[in-house]
């Protein structure tokens, strides 16, 4: 079958009703907290112990050695929770007939905006680390014992990490993005008028937080990071659950 003129959809709109955004944000945040909650009991986390503890002892807070593990896998079933309770919350609040549009957002932040970028960070990030010192051993260090010049050293050295994630997290974006439209053209027969724009960048911050996790794996600074995940991974359900049709 020939495929139908171009068809846009946004993923937000202004004109969306305020209790519509209200009542999807708390059914993506539920979808999100609910396989948060399952990934916990996975992990040893006991959910009974909750009520019990102060919140600073909550896995999701907690930062030892035996710490809550947020990877590429736990980042795709936050995504699809946040995303699922987005369009549970879009069909409950949104009357409109918009539910064709919350589909192909769904899928396009599921696949575009998580799953792709997901798999392009996490596969540069064990190739990065497979050949790290071989990688540091050339980058040039300066011969002085002083704090800046460890201080210039160590970001020398963040080079290297910091390109590889740049590249992989865009070349992840943008394929993302032609990967999400060709299925979505597809599945409905119409051209899909969806590009990457410059300020489509801006919502990754939750595959950054991946980024720097992958490539820190263990150290303070990722796993404080990696505790910011889940509340980012909220978005895409929430831009699925407000999608309309133009």
């Amino acid at each position: 079958m020939a495929i139908n003129p171009v068809i846009s959809f946004k993923s937000s709109d202004n004109t969306t009703p305020k209790r519509v955004k209200r009542g999807v944000l708390a059914t993506s945040i539920l979808g999100t907290a609910t396989v948060l909650g399952i990934i916990s009991h996975r992990q040893g986390f006991k959910l009974s112990n909750v009520p019990k503890i102060s919140m600073k002892d909550w896995a999701i807070f907690k930062i030892t050695p035996k710490s809550l593990k947020i990877e590429e896998k736990e980042i795709i079933a936050l995504a699809g929770g946040s995303v699922i309770g987005g369009l549970i919350g879009g069909a409950i609040f949104d009357k409109k007939s918009n539910f064709k549009a919350k589909l192909k957002e769904g899928l396009n932040q599921i696949l575009g905006n998580v799953i792709v970028p997901v798999a392009f960070v996490g596969g540069a990030s064990r190739l990065y680390r497979k050949y790290e010192p071989e990688i540091l051993s050339k980058i040039p260090q300066i011969k002085k014992n002083s704090n800046f010049i460890k201080l210039v050293n160590r970001g020398l050295r963040a080079i290297p990490p910091v390109a590889v994630t740049g590249l992989a997290l865009a070349a992840g974006i943008i394929s993302g993005n032609k990967v999400s439209n060709f299925i979505n053209e597809k599945l409905y027969k119409q051209k899909v008028d969806r590009n990457v724009k410059a300020t489509d960048f801006a919502p990754h911050v939750d595959d950054l937080c991946l980024a720097i996790t992958l490539m820190a794996p263990g150290t303070p600074v990722g796993e404080v990071i990696a505790r910011t995940i889940p509340a980012f991974l909220t978005v895409p359900g929430y831009q699925t659950g407000i999608a309309q049709e133009k």
